[in-house]
């Protein structure tokens, strides 16, 4: 089933269709002419930079957002997003020293501006950096050249564009900012567009692979903050795992826990780990991934047991990268809950999953990889509009060094409130981002740079033994750079690299164990 598929139903989370309110700002307004086919009795507000209250008045399905509002996008750019972490974030399979990201901005000719953020997480996103970079310059191209299109179809075309779970980051950033920019078109906050089920969210708070003290220290935090549900990443180290929840159990003993492996075990020392807990009275409330994704027998047999025997829910994450990983964790029963996540699949694509989990009586998670408060915010926003989430681990946000998203959700400890702001109620200060993409640029060519030398001194390296043994024979120094140069470059004359200081650096450099003054004098021979 398509994602228009999934708008014509009825929300599989509550019992209403999904639709949003939207204020009558008045009755004599006319309705833009961005809409093919305008229901009767729809009002909408017209667009300026600020967010504004939308009320509620009538009734506008997203169904027929996505059907009859067309998009002409006038601009659309995607810019790095780094920011730093306040200590390194460590799971079983990767450590992320800095958030790396990419951010979208798409303008339509109503001058309503919508955000998205493409997260970047090693091991875990298909995509690095500089390959979203790119996908999102080809989507952001496809944009600017696609006016007159229902957003359902366009954004369809963008699922060709960046199709699997090879682009599905980018992809989810791309859905995000046009999803966002309609929103703010038509006057109305994104969970409201979801369903309007609630304006909040209380997330866990995650504590990633570190010492017994750290994480005690981290608990005890959390702890005065309000935490109340720890999630904790484990999967390196069984025995360091369990002097881990030891110490924590001892600062904050009424915490709930959430396990989340990362792949990290394999099925029997997952069991292991629950004997443990079990043993020390500790039941979590949910154990995420614990085996590989690919280890599907491990995952049913790890379910079946923490289940039946422990009483503990186990969550498909990483086993979960379509739609067709989730019908066959429903068709073989291998999962309690299916963990969404707006970058392994795409927002669309997210919808589909909640939909047939839904059906198949499945618990939902909704969680992130490690980014801004912008893909959170819009992620945060789904998941109170649709309200339909057992588990919510939005935290990374709380993570970061800096917020460089302004305005936006309410964050009081755990609690995230959602105003009536349009759309997503956050921005960037895109100039900011310029640095960063000019950074991130220099960045790269030093990196190509440094590859570059590298292989270069190693060319050096590697024609040291011509260099000994020839030198002493040769009566000019020009002979001698000449042979040095033919070897190394080819045809390519002396005189243009004499010039270069560069090149003389590395030629001091790659001497090895040459006496330096020799060498010197040797080059000074005419």
């Amino acid at each position: 089933m398509g994602p228009s598929g999934f708008f014509s139903l009825h929300s599989s989370c509550h019992s209403t269709l999904l639709c949003f309110p939207v204020n009558r700002i008045s009755t004599t307004q006319k309705f833009p002419s961005n809409f093919k086919k305008p229901i009767k009795g729809i009002t909408t507000a017209c667009m300026a930079a600020e967010a504004t209250a939308a009320p509620p008045s009538a009734v506008f399905g997203f169904q027929n957002l996505m059907e009859t509002f067309t998009v002409d996008v006038h601009r659309a750019e995607g810019r790095p997003l780094n920011v730093p972490l306040i200590a390194p974030f460590t799971i079983a399979s990767s450590r992320l020293d800095k958030v790396k990201n990419v951010a979208i901005r798409v303008e339509l000719n109503n001058g309503c501006v919508g955000w998205g953020e493409a997260p970047i997480l090693p091991h875990v996103t298909a995509e690095d950096q500089q390959t979203a970079l790119a996908k999102a310059a080809d989507a952001c191209q496809f944009l600017k050249k696609s006016p007159g299109k229902t957003l359902g179809l366009v954004l369809h075309e963008i699922e060709g564009i960046l199709p699997g779970h090879a682009f599905a980051s980018v992809r989810a950033g791309v859905e995000m900012a046009m999803i966002d920019a309609v929103a703010n078109s038509v006057g109305i906050p994104l969970w409201r567009l979801f369903g309007g089920f609630s304006n909040e969210i209380t997330t866990d708070i995650t504590i990633p692979i570190v010492s017994s003290i750290e994480a005690a220290d981290l608990a005890l935090k959390y702890s005065k903050q309000g935490f109340n549900i720890l999630k904790l990443k484990v999967g390196k180290n069984l025995n360091a795992d369990i002097e881990v929840l030891q110490a924590i159990r001892m600062v904050h003993p009424n915490c709930s826990f959430i396990l989340d492996a990362n792949e990290g075990y394999n099925s029997n020392e997952a069991i292991q780990v629950l004997e443990k807990l079990h043993e020390m009275k500790v039941t979590p409330i949910l154990f995420e991934q614990p085996v590989h994704r690919d280890d599907w027998e491990g995952l049913g047999h790890v379910s079946h047991v923490a289940k039946y025997k422990y009483g503990v829910s186990v969550a498909a994450d990483e086993s979960c990268r379509s739609l067709a990983d989730v019908k066959k964790i429903v068709e073989e029963n291998l999962a309690d809950v299916i963990n969404i996540k707006l970058a392994k699949v795409g927002v669309l694509g997210a919808l589909e999953i909640i939909e047939l989990a839904r059906e198949a009586g499945l618990d939902l998670m909704i969680g992130g990889m490690v980014e801004t408060r912008l893909a959170m915010g819009f992620a945060g926003h789904l998941a109170a509009g649709l309200g339909c989430f057992k588990f919510i681990d939005l935290d990374t946000p709380i993570l970061l060094a800096e917020d460089p998203v302004l305005e936006g959700y309410k964050v009081s400890g755990p609690v995230y409130k959602f105003s009536n702001a349009r759309g997503h109620g956050g921005f960037l200060h895109w100039e900011n981002i310029a640095w960063d993409k000019f950074m991130t640029n220099v960045e790269f060519g030093i990196s190509k740079m440094s590859s570059y030398f590298v292989n270069l001194c190693s060319t050096f390296v590697l024609i040291s033994g011509f260099f000994s043994t020839h030198v002493t024979h040769l009566r000019s120094m020009n002979q001698t750079m000449s042979d040095l140069v033919s070897l190394a470059y080819g045809p390519m004359h002396f005189a243009e690299y004499w010039q270069q200081l560069i090149f003389m650096d590395i030629i001091r450099c790659t001497a090895g164990a040459y006496n330096l003054l020799q060498l010197q004098a040797l080059l000074s021979v005419s």
